[in-house]
């Protein structure tokens, strides 16, 4: 029986969206392809996939500059991005996630493995997203998470996907510390191993894009947004 959800599979290598695809939609989700980045990027404007498997090196376009793209795409910002790629060095998953993707798996992948996990994201996704707040406000600062943006005095603050959760995490709470396992459990999910830099690339670049200065870091613990 189908599902809502749709997936947009990005992949220079035809054997592995037919592969890809005959999986998928053997589970009940409605499948699109994409052989390059271009495509792609074209495809999510018209089909809107909630999930999208995106390869890393493809021609034309690579996968980092395509996620870049996709999430500029006006309601797109919540769309969840996997990086599938042969290349497992920390600084290629690390720049998979200041991209804006969710989620990086290297390959060769296990079918099964890979559906269990579309699986859990995608209802992960919808639960958090009935939880939260739709607007918080602290300050000058106005998070608005039906438009996964940051406002800093009615100006936007551009933020890929995982830096904004970050900070609605830290702004949920503020004067709470969260422990470097909390988050990732909580913007991860305990099922998604990142490298362990992952964590302070993403702080780092939060505060210099955001201006936000009393983020502070307490060593070894965490992260607190301090008020």
């Amino acid at each position: 029986m189908n599902n809502p959800y749709k997936i947009l599979i990005i992949d220079d290598e035809k054997d592995v969206r037919e592969i890809l695809k005959f999986n998928i939609s053997n589970a009940g989700y409605k499948v699109y392809t994409a052989k390059d980045g271009i495509e792609g990027i074209e495809l999510t404007k018209s089909k809107k996939p909630h999930l999208i498997i995106l390869d890393v090196m493809m021609p034309k376009q690579d996968g980092y500059k395509t996620c870049s793209e996709i999430r500029k795409i006006p309601g797109q910002q919540k769309t969840i991005i996997v990086f599938l790629s042969a290349r497992s060095e920390d600084y290629s998953q690390i720049t998979g996630f200041e991209a804006g993707g969710d989620d990086y798996i290297t390959k060769p992948v296990n079918p099964n493995v890979l559906l269990s996990k579309i699986k859990t994201m995608l209802k992960r996704h919808q639960s958090t997203e009935l939880k939260k707040d739709k607007i918080i406000k602290i300050g000058s600062y106005e998070l608005d998470s039906d438009e996964y943006a940051v406002y800093k005095n009615g100006d936007q603050i551009i933020l890929p996907k995982k830096q904004f959760e970050i900070l609605r995490l830290l702004f949920s709470q503020p004067n709470h510390v969260f422990s470097r396992e909390e988050i990732f459990e909580k913007i991860w999910g305990d099922d998604v191993i990142v490298g362990s830099r992952t964590i302070d690339v993403h702080i780092r670049k939060i505060r210099e894009k955001s201006g936000i200065e009393n983020i502070k870091t307490l060593k070894g613990i965490g992260y607190k947004l301090e008020l």
